[in-house]
């Protein structure tokens, strides 16, 4: 189904505008939020493959609550030659053991594909845990003889981190991501997806005018 920007527009901010902000629950993840370094793009600034656009959709402090649909997503920028995305999932250092929380290191590889937006079910999310996106683009692939070794890559990868206490910085990413997948194999406006997630200096006139929406989870 493609999504007109008009529409689009329409429905986003139309729940945005209906949005009631609770009062921010539980403080105690502040400082996660202050002092976390992360970064929600990724990418470097050489080779087609490792300067590839890559952005998780989170706050511009790459830490973000995802509601009770542990919703998650991450957009994929234009290029000529398509590489593999490996994803990585761990529980932050010191919010308590793996042996104790029953969360080990996870992976999630993606296929090859275009530019565009995928959404993806987190299966639970009991601590504080750190997201690591990057392509594999041959020399730069993850050592399998070790499963302990987190994403080694020749450019830096988006890294955030997933939290439980929603702030209100969380609320409109949310949302953005709910409606945007009601359109799962379809399509949705570059030009909107920009506002709603403010990538307005990343998404430049050399993007599609549609972007697909892929839901593999």
């Amino acid at each position: 189904m493609r999504l007109s920007r008009s529409a689009f527009r329409l429905r986003l901010w139309s729940l945005l505008a209906a949005l009631v902000l609770a009062p921010a629950v539980g403080f105690a993840q502040d400082d996660l939020r202050s002092s976390f370094p992360g970064r929600r793009v990724g990418g470097g600034t050489r080779g087609e493959c490792s300067a590839r656009l890559l952005v998780h959709l989170v706050p511009e402090s790459s830490v973000y609550a995802p509601n009770s649909t542990l919703q998650i997503g991450l957009l994929e920028g234009p290029t000529a030659t398509p590489k593999p995305l490996e994803l990585q999932f761990r529980p932050m250092s010191g919010s308590r053991s793996n042996e104790t929380s029953g969360l080990n290191l996870t992976s999630k590889d993606l296929p090859a594909s275009t530019a565009g937006i995928t959404l993806i079910r987190f299966e639970a999310l009991q601590v504080p845990t750190v997201w690591e996106s990057s392509y594999r683009c041959g020399d730069g692939d993850i050592n399998s003889t070790d499963p302990l070794q987190f994403v080694q890559t020749v450019s830096p990868p988006a890294v955030s981190l997933l939290v439980r206490d929603v702030q209100p910085a969380d609320a409109g990413i949310q949302i953005a991501i709910a409606e945007i997948r009601r359109y799962c194999g379809g399509t949705v406006p570059s030009a909107e997806l920009a506002k709603a997630f403010d990538l307005g200096d990343l998404i430049t006139s050399n993007w599609p005018a549609q972007l697909p929406v892929r839901c593999p989870s």
